[in-house]
């Protein structure tokens, strides 16, 4: 596996190295000792998968608070997406900026992103599945988001929003005094 740190402190861009003969390929998505390298001791508690079926859907920007904070591995395993990663750490130096990456089932890249960041994406291509490796299991009432279009963050999505859940709809722009969130 090959690290790329991003523009954002602990958000990594990671690209797997396939390997494949006759028979197929063979991808490791994770290894803790190869990861220790970025994050020593990273452990995920959690795997889900989420299926999109439409183009230009918008899911996100989500993330949790204390006590359940998660660090979070991407990776597209159908279609192509736009994923984001917001930085909301209280005190962090790049508070409110975001780093994006194309993920897809064909580019062996994977986006690692740490506690206290938002994630969401936009499906590029209908039919879409993301693998999510989570740190800690969801608890709804520590849920948080933000909304995808907030004019302080100027995100430019690559195609028009075609579908947005209702949750997501009212998410709510981030205060101008919002503290960031407690890692």
């Amino acid at each position: 596996m090959r690290f790329e740190a991003t523009p954002l402190a602990g958000v990594w861009e990671i690209t797997t190295q396939p390997r494949g003969d006759e028979r197929g390929r063979l991808v490791r998505v994770f290894c803790e000792d190869t990861f220790a390298a970025i994050r020593p001791g990273l452990r995920f508690v959690q795997v889900n998968l989420s299926a999109t079926a439409r183009q230009g859907t918008v899911r996100g920007l989500h993330f949790q608070r204390a006590p359940s904070l998660e660090a979070k591995l991407i990776r597209c395993v159908r279609g192509r997406v736009f994923d984001v990663a917001v930085d909301l750490r209280a005190g962090s130096p790049t508070f409110g900026r975001w780093h994006a990456v194309e993920l897809s089932a064909g580019n062996d890249r994977q986006l690692f992103i740490p506690e206290g960041c938002a994630h969401g994406f936009q499906a590029l291509t209908d039919d879409v599945e993301l693998l999510y490796q989570h740190t800690a299991a969801y608890d709804a009432a520590n849920e948080g988001g933000v909304r995808h279009d907030d004019p302080s963050l100027a995100i430019p999505w690559p195609l028009p929003v075609t579908v947005l859940s209702d949750r997501d709809g009212a998410l709510p722009l981030i205060d101008p005094h919002f503290p960031g969130v407690q890692v």
